[in-house]
């Protein structure tokens, strides 16, 4: 068995790497950077330091299936893993209070509020493999809405992280609940699992549907009906 390899990717190149990913999901309206913070241990947030351990983890795991870590097409894969794994978990290093960056408004309006169809991909917490589809998201305002692209940037944040899709889909509820204290949310995620299609009973195609009431969308069956109505509705071509 060869020895381990020591850390050849250089800490700042991938702190930099991940810190693109964060600031995406961060960014303010019309693409503009969200104004910088500080971690509680001092560096902006959304960064963290690496030890390399990923990388020696990638090459025991290939040695473990029988692998040569060695061979050409596998040299560099410990290392490219090493950056899908901080790129597909950036979510736990997003700072909410940059992704709202403000963009929260005081409107007199109280209709119902409703993006459907956002896409994402998600990683499963049992066995890390992905997850994906669309989530819908509405609200029913208290005189106060968020801008538009946050509420994709929410579903993005949560779902860069290990989940399950029923704790993601409370957790999109929960955050908007907070920040807007609207008069209800409601939130429905459809998706697919490869731990289910690729692994075990295998069955490809098969999609899992959650949802997350909250206020007036739990408590209220016409406020649900009518979120439940603009769902089903096909989106126009435009």
């Amino acid at each position: 068995m060869p020895p381990d390899k020591p850390d050849t990717t250089d800490r700042s190149e991938l702190e930099a790497h991940m810190r693109q990913f964060v600031e995406e999901i961060e960014a303010g309206e019309d693409g503009e950077p969200a104004a910088a913070t500080e971690s509680a241990a001092g560096r902006p947030a959304g960064t963290r330091t690496t030890d390399g351990g990923i990388e020696q983890a990638v090459r025991q795991i290939l040695i473990e299936i029988g692998e040569d870590p060695e061979r050409e097409g596998l040299l560099r894969t410990p290392e490219r893993m090493h950056k899908m794994w901080l790129e597909l978990t950036c979510g736990y290093r997003v700072d909410p209070d940059r992704l709202i960056n403000g963009a929260v408004f005081d409107v007199g309006y109280s209709e119902m509020v409703v993006i459907k169809g956002i896409p994402f991909y998600s990683l499963c917490e049992h066995h890390m493999l992905p997850f994906f589809g669309i989530a819908s998201v509405g609200y029913l305002p208290r005189g106060r809405v968020i801008g538009l692209s946050k509420i994709p940037r929410v579903v993005e944040m949560y779902a860069r992280r290990l989940q399950v899709q029923e704790r993601m889909t409370q957790q999109i509820a929960d955050f908007l609940q907070q920040r807007l204290n609207p008069y209800g949310v409601g939130v429905v995620i459809e998706a697919e699992h490869l731990c289910l299609a690729m692994r075990g009973v295998q069955k490809g195609g098969a999609t899992m549907v959650t949802s997350s009431v909250l206020g007036t969308f739990r408590t209220t069956k016409e406020t649900r009906d009518e979120f439940m109505a603009h769902l089903a509705r096909a989106v126009p071509r435009v």
